[in-house]
């Protein structure tokens, strides 16, 4: 079939924006493709940002600088657009350029939650979203002085582990009554509080930040909600994102805590695609729109995307997954977490691995967090995918090969 040749302009050079761009390329598009980013970097890998914030040298390009060039791939780097004009299908930067697009791209990402009590603006507040936050947190570090991190979620629990691997006293402020409280379960939160105080970080839950002191610009402290004063000279603040969808909402598009989209990215304009973190979403087996910040899932969205710009078959609905690193342990999790899952726990006969299995009501694994556990992780993205119900007693034993549970639950299918 014939592909559509109309000029596609991605706006966000992230994961998602890149990936897309390439992807236009792989799959046979000839047209122009014009990928806009705000920062002056080459695209490139995020996660090494919260795992290797220490590392200055941390900058890994997600391909050559050379590649987008070799591509007829127009990069502009340092650009901001201002404005999406939908009737006449052109975006606007803020130097007043139009670039004019068949398709449009939405690639914008999502951006920290702001704290909003008096101090946060001081010069060592930090939150950790691009190298230049990297950057700047190291810097802060390097004068000296504690690490206190509001906000008790993956980026701050990944950096609190690197921070305390360099000797820098650690407190982890989190306002639930555990870390990680909105993506993981009760039995994984407690495995790695209890890791991270072994490690000599200090974990308080159940508090809130109400002020950071500071002398001028300089930090010297929080204040919690109950008085209390932790001394610090530097910040991290790490409570969340926000879709960055204003420029969406601005051009009239069907925006509700995240551009809304369909399975395979198009708007509620079929001219405009959402991907990545700002897009929300269906996502198979659960119910409603989802918003999903990781790069396996804007890999995968970016995919369906280019299926559909270029009218070819979508490919497989990929099951969601996650990973993070946090001193000594490699962390990975299928499928989304439900607070009426039951938990079945897996451990290794030997060695320190362990997984939590997450059951449905149904009696089908909905998700698996697997702690230095790859082989279980794997095996819990097959049992997931394939949607059958499992004994939970034969889940839960080491000696039943996964493998042969797979076989099992597929026959039945």
């Amino acid at each position: 079939m014939t592909t559509p040749q109309g000029p596609v302009v991605i706006v966000g050079a992230g994961h998602g924006g890149a990936g897309i761009a390439a992807l236009l390329r792989q799959s046979g598009f000839t047209g122009p493709v014009t990928l806009l980013g705000t920062e002056e970097h080459h695209p490139y890998h995020r996660p090494p940002l919260s795992k290797k914030f220490d590392d200055a040298t941390l900058r890994q390009l997600l391909r050559p600088e050379e590649f987008y060039a070799g591509n007829a791939i127009d990069l502009r780097l340092g650009v901001t657009v201002s404005e999406i004009r939908r009737d006449e299908r052109v975006v606007v930067t803020e130097t007043g350029t139009q670039i004019p697009y068949a398709t449009l791209v939405l690639a914008t990402g999502s951006r920290p939650r702001v704290l909003d009590v008096a101090g946060s603006s001081r010069f060592d507040v930090h939150t950790l979203r691009t190298i230049d936050d990297a950057g700047a947190l190291r810097r802060s570090l390097s004068r000296g002085g504690d690490l206190a991190i509001i906000g008790g979620g993956y980026v701050g629990m990944e950096v609190a582990a690197v921070a305390r691997n360099r000797g820098i006293a650690v407190t982890v402020i989190e306002r639930e009554d555990r870390i990680l409280a909105r993506v993981a379960g009760p039995e994984l939160s407690s495995l790695l509080t209890e890791h991270h105080r072994r490690h000599g970080v200090r974990i308080v839950t159940g508090r809130s930040v109400s002020e950071v002191r500071g002398v001028g610009t300089e930090v010297t402290g929080v204040t919690l909600d109950d008085g209390s004063v932790i001394d610090c000279g530097t910040v991290l603040v790490g409570v969340g994102a926000v879709a960055a969808e204003d420029l969406a909402s601005a051009a009239g598009l069907a925006c509700d805590g995240g551009v809304l989209t369909d399975d395979d990215g198009r708007t509620s304009d079929p001219h405009v695609f959402a991907i990545g973190d700002v897009a929300r979403r269906p996502v198979a087996g659960y119910d409603g729109l989802r918003r999903l910040e990781s790069i396996p899932a804007a890999t995968e969205h970016a995919k369906r995307a280019v299926a559909a710009i270029l009218g070819l078959e979508p490919g497989r609905t990929e099951v969601p997954w996650f990973w993070s690193d946090q001193f000594d342990l490699k962390l990975k999790i299928a499928g989304l977490v439900m607070p009426d899952d039951r938990v079945v726990t897996r451990r290794s006969p030997t060695g320190m691995s362990v997984s939590f299995f997450h059951i449905r009501p149904d009696g089908t694994v909905g998700a698996v967090e697997a702690v230095d556990a790859p082989a279980d992780f794997m095996a819990g993205k097959k049992l997931i995918e394939a949607g059958v119900t499992v004994d939970p007693a034969t889940l839960a034993d080491p000696s039943v090969p996964l493998k042969q549970l797979i076989a099992r639950s597929v026959a039945h299918t």
